[in-house]
């Protein structure tokens, strides 16, 4: 039995009628070399029911007290069955990429059902060229980019033919825990908030000119040095520009609906301007944003004068294969170059913000986000976030979007035998980080975006796509050297939320255009 962490449960406290805060992914598979020639509901089943001891958030549901009285408790679930969890459907003729991102949407858009394990898997038949695609969504409270990157992989073969996963001995559910003992636990930590309040103040004060909202305020940054000072840090730390978002369409109260769009680039492309510029393949996807977010404002006659503000989670787990259920996970908040109008310039420009970013970052105490959900009682913030986020949004505080790049395996991989073609990760979008959130995955020779947003802020998501496409061929045209099918990448800062999931076998790079 294990209680939510404070940042565990504010991903519950932030769901309401117009937000779900669950992560997902999108594989599209090629099921030619399956062994039926296709992929089956019973099919994905099967291969859960023997893999779901190396997923435990799979098979736990929470228990908790009414009213949000304390943070709830991961226990197992005696009442679990695979057949709840995973649902199948078709598209109708001619199954095309925008019919397919429109269905995914709406099913991303529903939240999960609190009273049984917080995930769901859609197959989905019917897309054109014989292929299928398999949607899965897990609750952002049980996991992060990590274990989320971890029970993917557990799911996938380096061929078309299954690994043998041994099963571990079967174990007795543990108990779920009595509302006394619950009561009793939410007693003591009411007489303890205080102390633990006082601590995150503390530990977050003197990293308050990296917080977005609260770095805008006057002041902050004088206090932050001041903490620092008090506390005997005197580490020189690189001075951060100011984090105060601007107002973009993006920004503001955002409805229940969600839109998606998906594509790729090709990972010699990212590579080629990598290299040239002397910067990481993660810079590149920084400069690709800030561009194609600077094509779509100005085409729109909303581009601000301000750069806006992304927020980059990151991993700050220490070691690998531990805890497999919660999060443990930061957030790095960079101004992107969009109001830089020189493409040459907005590339230097992203490489000089990135580096000082991550050097802040990695001399700072990167606990300010679980502090900061630390700081209130479990009941205060159940009850007050939803509010709180929409008079957030609505007053236009906060980050513009949410930017996350995810390593993955450069090798091709199977899922009951058909070969994974793509995976578009999917993120969340909220009133305090925007109605857009572009997150981005690389793959077997590919760098596979999904980009989800608000339809009522960002109502033609594919020509985000599209732009996309079209920073791409700025940057390869600006450093003019032709594209190199290569595995060697420069020295990257782990600035990603996902650790390089990495299973054996010969890399195949496919190139394949972004849809416009």
């Amino acid at each position: 039995m294990r209680q939510l962490t404070a940042l565990d449960a504010q991903f519950l406290s932030v769901e309401s009628s117009t937000t779900a805060a669950h992560v997902a992914g999108m594989a599209i598979l090629d099921p030619s070399s399956a062994p039926s020639g296709t992929v089956t509901r019973q099919c994905l089943i099967g291969l859960l029911r023997a893999r779901i001891h190396l997923a435990p958030p799979l098979r736990m549901r929470l228990a908790g007290l009414p009213f949000g009285l304390d943070r709830p408790y991961w226990v197992d679930d005696p009442d679990f069955d695979l057949e709840d969890h995973v649902h199948e459907s078709t598209l109708p003729a001619p199954g095309d990429d925008r019919q397919l991102a429109a269905h995914v949407a709406e099913i991303h858009a529903r939240r999960l059902d609190r009273g049984r394990p917080l995930w769901e898997l859609h197959l989905i038949h019917g897309l054109s060229g014989g292929r299928v695609a398999v949607y899965t969504k897990v609750h952002h409270c049980a996991i992060d980019g990590v274990s989320g990157s971890e029970i993917l992989v557990s799911l996938l073969d380096p061929s078309p033919e299954p690994r043998l996963v041994e099963a571990p001995p079967e174990v007795a559910p543990a108990a779920e825990p009595g509302i006394l003992p619950m009561l009793a636990g939410a007693f003591a930590r009411s007489v303890t908030q205080p102390v633990e309040t006082l601590r995150s103040i503390a530990r977050a004060a003197a990293d308050l000119d990296t917080i977005p909202v609260v770095a805008a305020l006057p002041g902050a940054r004088f206090m932050a040095e001041l903490t620092r000072r008090i506390t005997g840090d005197d580490r020189p730390l690189p001075e951060v520009p100011p984090l105060a978002a601007p107002r973009t369409p993006f920004n503001g109260p955002i409805s229940a609906e969600r839109a998606f769009a998906y594509g790729s680039i090709p990972m010699s492309e990212v590579r080629t301007v990598a290299r040239a510029s002397g910067m990481s393949s993660n810079d590149v996807v920084m400069t690709l944003c800030s561009s194609a977010l600077r094509r779509w404002l100005t085409a729109h006659d909303a581009l601000p004068d301000r750069p806006l503000l992304a927020a980059v989670p990151v991993a700050v787990r220490t070691t690998r294969g531990g805890e497999t259920i919660g999060n443990q996970i930061s957030a790095m908040i960079t101004p992107l170059a969009t109001n830089v109008e020189c493409p040459k310039e907005r590339l230097t420009t992203v490489r000089a913000t990135m580096a000082a970013a991550k050097r802040r970052f990695a001399l700072s105490r990167r606990t300010w986000l679980s502090d900061v959900c630390a700081m209130f009682p479990a009941a205060f913030t159940a009850l007050a976030t939803p509010a709180l986020f929409r008079l957030a949004g609505m007053a236009g505080t906060g980050v513009n979007l949410i930017v996350s790049n995810v390593p993955g395996p450069r090798a091709p991989l199977y899922m009951c035998g058909a070969r994974l073609l793509s995976y578009h990760p999917m993120s969340v979008v909220t009133d305090v980080t925007g109605g857009i959130s572009v997150t981005c995955m690389s793959y077997d020779g590919r760098l596979d975006f999904g980009v989800v947003a608000c339809p009522t802020r960002l109502p033609d998501v594919w020509s985000v796509i599209g732009h996309l496409r079209e920073a791409m061929d700025e940057l390869l045209a600006l450093v003019e050297e032709p594209a190199q099918e290569t595995d060697e990448s420069p020295a990257d800062v782990r600035t990603e939320e996902s650790a390089t999931a990495t299973v054996p076998g010969p890399a195949s790079p496919i190139r394949e255009k972004i849809p416009a």
